[in-house]
């Protein structure tokens, strides 16, 4: 099983975004299963690991968002037009309907 921590971030918007990409991080979003969705970063080069390997995109992956640990799938990645990076990445979550409040 997989496993990624994220940090949720408050700040939205293209400019947020570019400044999370610079420092080494990539901008996320978790929705799914009847709750909000919620802006998170993760690591970009543990992710870009990840993501090379088929099990990334068939298994269920943990995502540990403030210690608690959220089953989701990946449901979308847009990534850079010719460099080795990724620019965003949606997650759906899967189980335990009450995860944010």
């Amino acid at each position: 099983m997989l496993t990624i921590k994220a940090n949720i971030r408050k700040d939205q918007g293209k400019s947020s975004s570019r400044r999370l990409r610079i420092s080494g991080k990539l901008p996320a979003i978790v929705y799914g299963n009847n709750t909000k969705p919620v802006s998170v970063s993760i690591a970009h080069d543990a992710t870009w690991n990840m993501q090379e390997k088929k099990e990334f995109y068939a298994e269920v992956i943990t995502l540990i968002i403030d210690e608690k640990k959220h089953s989701v799938k990946v449901q979308a990645i847009q990534r850079h037009p010719f460099r080795r990076k990724l620019i965003h990445i949606d997650f759906l979550h899967i189980k335990s309907p009450t995860i944010f409040s």
